[in-house]
């Protein structure tokens, strides 16, 4: 039987142990410790952002961002629909109200023209948003200008949740940096991991320093624990930075290789009918964390993803759209034009391949094998029922 191939599967670069022994021997085992500071100056330096909060999970980093900004019960937050779950969910944490903004065909990420719609009507209705969540989908920003600069002009403030897209960079500026706060995602999935984890990064270094403060139960500075708000346990451990420090040293070899990865998929398969790949943005340069592709060819992503399975490779349709969910079932929706929503679309047609780093090519050849097989019987067949 053939070894099974993951979706993105975790990399460690062979130095983590190193980071890690240096918190045992120094016995930093609990929360924080010299080397979560170490990690958040890194990656601050690294994407170029003047302060950053390492967390327990992205998740935990909207979260806190939600909270820096105030958004309360009642308020709305404007959030793409085609994204995971984990976007959104923070924003009923607050018992604000989420509502969906659809994707664009260039870059799949948020529409700037369905977010202006609903930000003149959301003003006309006098209940403007309190924030704007937007999304750098499988690796590649949005188009940040846009929609910061709409946002702006409103005067709504921007969360980039860049959990997806470290690495990847939008007219030479890295993601994660464009909205007044940015995040990342350190799961077991992404581009680096540090098993679980986050970072909220801001040019706003009393925003950060409040963010670490609600991040660690929101302790009042008394020798006796004393607590005047709400906090939370969302702090990183001195060990999982450890291996953050370890896994961000070798980031741009990771990029370099996920879209080296996209190339040799998109060179095997993309000039066969109804195969489409989702497209570079002119303005940006993906990490390419997963591989995705649209299917126009008679299969379905579910057809797919079973057949790979069948061959033990790990492979997922895109993101099912939140305003489809049934968490959200009575959520506003804005889509990109009056006859189209293009993340409804992308859901109906696509999938993600198997796009891991430590995938050999030997690997990567077999899934190209499985699928070139599949589409040609199914070509096949399809050839044969039209002249029957």
């Amino acid at each position: 039987m053939h070894k099974k191939i993951y979706l993105s599967a975790p990399h460690m670069s062979g130095r983590e142990q190193h980071y890690i022994s240096e918190a045992f021997h120094s016995n930093w085992i609990a929360p924080l410790g010299p080397l979560v500071n170490t990690f958040e100056e890194k990656l601050a330096e690294r994407v170029g952002a003047k302060g950053a909060a390492a967390v327990s999970s992205g998740t935990a980093a909207i979260h806190l961002a939600l909270r820096l900004l105030d958004v309360k019960a009642g308020d709305t937050v404007f959030c793409p629909s085609f994204t995971f779950v984990a976007t959104a969910n923070p924003i009923l944490y607050e018992k604000a109200v989420p509502v969906f903004i659809d994707s664009e065909p260039d870059t799949w990420n948020m529409s700037p023209k369905a977010l202006e719609r609903a930000l003149e009507e959301a003003k006309r209705n006098g209940n403007p948003p309190k924030a704007v969540i937007a999304v750098n989908l499988y690796g590649q920003s949005a188009k940040m200008d846009d929609i910061v600069s709409l946002c702006d002009s409103y005067g709504v403030p921007v969360i980039e949740d860049a959990a997806e897209s470290l690495g990847a960079v939008y007219k030479g500026k890295q993601s994660g940096t464009f909205g007044r706060f940015g995040i990342y995602s350190f799961n077991g999935n992404k581009i680096i991991t540090t098993s679980g984890g986050g970072m909220l990064v801001s040019d706003d270094e009393a925003a950060i320093e409040k963010a670490r403060f609600l991040a660690s139960q929101a302790r009042d500075p008394a020798v006796h624990y004393q607590h005047s708000e709400i906090g939370h346990n969302y702090r990183l451990s001195n060990i999982l930075a450890g291996v953050g420090i370890a896994q961000l040293e070798v980031l741009d070899e990771r990029v370099e290789k996920r879209r080296e990865i996209f190339a040799r998929y998109e060179k095997a398969l993309g000039s066969i009918d109804g195969v489409c790949f989702m497209p570079e943005y002119s303005e940006g340069v993906s990490n390419r964390w997963l591989t995705a592709l649209t299917l126009d060819n008679g299969l379905t992503p579910y057809d797919v993803v079973q057949h790979l399975a069948e061959e033990q490779i790990e492979a997922r349709p895109l993101w099912k759209p939140l305003h489809t969910q049934p968490l959200f079932a009575s959520s506003a929706f804005y889509s990109h034009t009056d006859s189209e929503s293009v993340c409804d679309n992308l859901f109906r047609r696509g999938i993600c391949l198997p796009s891991g780093t430590n995938m050999t090519e030997e690997d990567q050849d077999r899934v190209i094998d499985v699928l070139l097989h599949l589409f040609q019987t199914t070509e096949v067949k399809r050839w044969t029922a039209s002249i029957q």
